[in-house]
């Protein structure tokens, strides 16, 4: 049969996976939680469905069923939502499923005081959503072996793309320059992330991947090359001690690490983003600069 892809929660990420599946060909099915975006999906070709985070209804057990590959984007609560809804359906009613792509965050490996980490360094999570990753991180797993399917475990860095960039947030005012000395942080397009999974779906891989860019590097040096290419000025700098933040803004934080993303490159995986000034370069000439296209 051919090959149909569905994902739980079609986000921003969950869209970019669509959308290239469907450029090569896959049948694309997923969710959402509102009809109004629902019937946007749709409008894309992508065969959509509600999903409230706790009921399998009948239609979404249909579409499981011609599933053949699964990618779950939806954070976990204190269970995963998928597992909790839909685990005896991906046991006794997914018969041609090949491969399960979970994504999660490098926010699993917790604080390294900036030092270089990858899949087989320990993790020791900090905040309660990264701890609530790892428990689900380990429950796919667990299926994975049960059933003997290939489960990937994706893990993230930080996620920017068209309308989601610093560009963006030069032209509309909300970037801001916080000063934390030594600290560094890893990204990844989101056309990257929708490259890796597909190329990990395709070849059936399991394990653990870091989608994760070539070039951990402070925040700040990031709105710096943005402005250069816009020809303005920086935002004044802001020491961390005094920024105004979000208490999830500011435990971002108390993590710092360089991220390894060696695994995802010994599996044939590619990069077209591989640092942030290739990206920025790229919006630039392409002027995504004018807002959100999620």
């Amino acid at each position: 049969m051919s090959s149909k892809m569905f994902i739980f929660g079609v986000g921003y990420s969950g869209r970019e996976i669509a959308r290239q599946a469907k450029s090569r060909g896959w049948q694309i099915g997923g969710t959402t939680r509102s009809e109004h975006k629902a019937a946007g999906l749709r409008a894309e070709g992508i065969e959509a469905h509600l999903f409230d985070g706790k009921t399998l209804t009948a239609e979404l057990a249909d579409a499981l069923a011609e599933t053949t590959h699964l990618v779950v984007s939806i954070a976990p609560g204190e269970s995963d939502p998928v597992l909790a809804a839909a685990r005896d359906a991906i046991v006794s009613d997914m018969r041609h499923l090949r491969w399960v792509g979970y994504l999660s965050t490098v926010g699993v490996y917790g604080d390294h005081d900036g030092a270089w980490v990858d899949e087989a360094t320990p993790c020791r999570p900090v905040s309660k959503r990264s701890v609530q990753r790892l428990s689900a991180e380990n429950a796919w797993e667990h299926l994975g072996n049960e059933i003997n399917l290939p489960v990937a475990i994706l893990r993230l860095a930080g996620i920017y793309g068209p309308g989601r960039n610093a560009l963006v947030n030069l032209a509309n005012g909300t970037a801001r320059r916080i000063i934390k000395p030594g600290q560094v942080f890893n990204r990844i397009h989101v056309a990257d992330i929708a490259a890796g999974v597909l190329h990990l779906a395709g070849a059936a891989r399991s394990g653990i991947f870091n989608l994760s860019d070539d070039e951990p590097c402070p925040p700040q040096d990031v709105v710096d090359y943005a402005a250069d290419l816009m020809r303005i000025e920086p935002p004044a700098e802001i020491e961390f001690s005094d920024a105004d933040m979000t208490p999830m803004a500011r435990s971002f934080y108390s993590e710092n690490k360089r991220v390894k993303n060696a695994a995802l490159k010994d599996a044939g995986g590619v990069l077209s983003y591989p640092n942030y000034r290739v990206a920025l370069d790229h919006h630039w000439q392409q002027g995504d600069w004018r807002g959100d296209k999620s």
